[in-house]
């Protein structure tokens, strides 16, 4: 399916009817990258082992983590949903990241010191000291399952673009499109693991924020503003709202708030995908001033994409653009600006698209080789042999996440951010229950109680939610909905354990 392209007949004056950039040079300029990436990844991989895959020999340096982590968080969802809420939502979207800010410090302070005094290499490990082996499980299992879904909508979004910008032009179906970005992504973190995806992220988060510059400096220049009077136009234009007051509604500001809050714990602080870069670093302390300064540069993005938003509104407004949500973006960059753009606006999309992917295949790896298969702890096995297994794990996470690319593609979602973070609330809210029954300490749980609980929380909620109308009246869940599932997964988890006994471990 191509992008849907504005019927407007002849061009509108102001627009700029440059022609397409040939199929083939784009395809040359994504090659291009990728022969970077592959450099990076042997230079950082040259004598790599399971350690510096799983944990990057804890010699990552701080900074670097930091910056890299920009471009994992955000992701390509970030790059075209995030501006096409705009002209729904106004600038809404920061209550979320405010909440964030808050969160990001609760990971830093209260999680990151049990996860360095453990001294674990997969953070599930924390659930096993506490809880038993079948908590670990679980929340690996969760961890997976969260971040597999996330991850393939965020892939099948931006190959969807580069489907449509490139390679259908040349003939290619979708699924081999998918096949081909998954082989780059391999080829490149097969061996190095976190070692080579801190230095690849890094390369990567740089060239996604200079092609928002660019383009937030372009559409200034098209719309005929500067930076303060673009701000004066989307404030005439009733674009800037940001809190919100209705209390019925999804979008009030004090649920943004928890919920932002709760997201940036349960999607970073209980994420292996996320933490597994900050476990690379040597001290704790480095590893908190990595977390904290990514929390204040990550919200100074989003805001500059949500201003991206707005102006790329008032863009379609202007000129008659019919496109909108996900698609619109895409629609002014092939339609609308000169053609040399369409090359900023591809290597930003995979600057984004790849660090959300390749450290989700990598930590789905390593959670399941070390959570689920135990592989570390095993001394029948040498070190060839442990390599092996974990490449053969890495390859079927691959042929997973093409056929949940493949089913996203079926299922075409107009605004993939608002799908992923609905899919967080029922996934993520487990893993938040699990942490914070575990944290709390002093109980012991029953044997087997954690899987039950934990897949019977979602369960309530997903009733709750079909059910919303009738049980609240007006009354709307929003992203509070991951509150709701982790306080039924620690309130079952309460209910089906008892007070410890003082000779038991934990």
């Amino acid at each position: 399916m191509s992008l849907p392209l504005p019927d407007t007949g002849a061009q509108p004056a102001g627009t700029l009817p440059d022609a397409a950039l040939s199929a083939p040079l784009l395809l040359g300029v994504v090659l291009g990258y990728f022969a970077l990436l592959l450099g990076v990844a042997w230079w950082t991989g040259r004598r790599s082992d399971n350690a510096s895959f799983f944990v990057g020999n804890k010699s990552s340096h701080w900074l670097l983590v930091a910056f890299g982590m920009i471009g994992t968080s955000l992701s390509g969802v970030t790059f075209i949903s995030v501006p096409g809420m705009v002209a729904g939502g106004q600038f809404a979207y920061l209550q979320v990241i405010a909440g964030q800010l808050a969160g990001y410090a609760l990971v830093a302070f209260v999680l990151m010191p049990l996860y360095y005094r453990s001294e674990v290499s997969s953070i599930y490990t924390l659930l096993g000291l506490r809880l038993g082996g079948s908590a670990q499980r679980t929340g690996a299992g969760f961890f997976i399952l969260s971040r597999t879904l996330g991850a393939t909508a965020r892939l099948y979004l931006v190959v969807r673009v580069l489907q449509d910008m490139v390679l259908e032009r040349m003939g290619l179906p979708f699924w081999l499109s998918a096949a081909v970005v998954l082989l780059m992504i391999l080829l490149y973190t097969m061996e190095g693991g976190v070692k080579t995806i801190v230095w690849t992220d890094t390369l990567q988060t740089a060239g996604m924020l200079g092609g928002l510059a660019l383009c937030v400096g372009l559409l200034l220049h098209q719309l005929g503003l500067g930076l303060a009077e673009g701000w004066r136009a989307l404030d005439a234009a009733g674009l800037t709202r940001v809190v919100v007051h209705d209390t019925a509604s999804a979008g009030f500001w004090g649920k943004q708030l928890l919920a932002g809050a709760a997201i940036a714990v349960a999607m970073t602080g209980l994420d292996q995908e996320m933490m597994q870069k900050n476990i690379s670093v040597r001290r704790l302390a480095d590893a908190q001033k990595n977390m904290m300064l990514m929390a204040a540069i990550t919200a100074v993005v989003v805001a500059l994409f949500l201003f991206l938003g707005g102006l790329l509104t008032l863009f379609a407004r202007q000129h008659g653009v019919a496109a909108s949500g996900d698609r619109l973006f895409p629609t002014i960059v092939l339609q609308y600006l000169p053609a040399w753009v369409q090359l900023v606006f591809l290597l930003a999309l995979i600057s984004a698209l790849f660090p959300s992917a390749d450290g989700a295949i990598t930590a789905l790896t390593s959670s399941t080789c070390l959570d689920l298969l135990g592989l570390m702890r095993r001394s029948d096995l040498d070190e060839a042999a442990k390599a092996r297994i974990r490449r053969r794990v890495h390859l079927g996470y691959a042929g997973v996440f093409l056929l949940l690319t493949l089913a996203f593609r079926w299922l075409d979602d107009p605004s993939m951010v608002t799908l992923i973070l609905k899919l967080a609330g029922y996934t993520y809210g487990p893993l938040l229950g699990l942490f914070a029954f575990a944290i709390v300490g002093g109980r012991e749980l029953r044997r087997h109680a954690a899987p039950v609980v934990a897949l019977a929380a979602p369960a309530l909620c997903w009733l709750i939610d079909l059910s919303q109308a009738s049980l609240f009246g007006a009354y709307r869940f929003g992203l509070e909905l991951l509150l709701l599932n982790a306080a039924f997964t620690f309130a079952g988890l309460w209910a089906a354990s008892r007070r410890k006994g003082p000779d038991a471990k934990g």
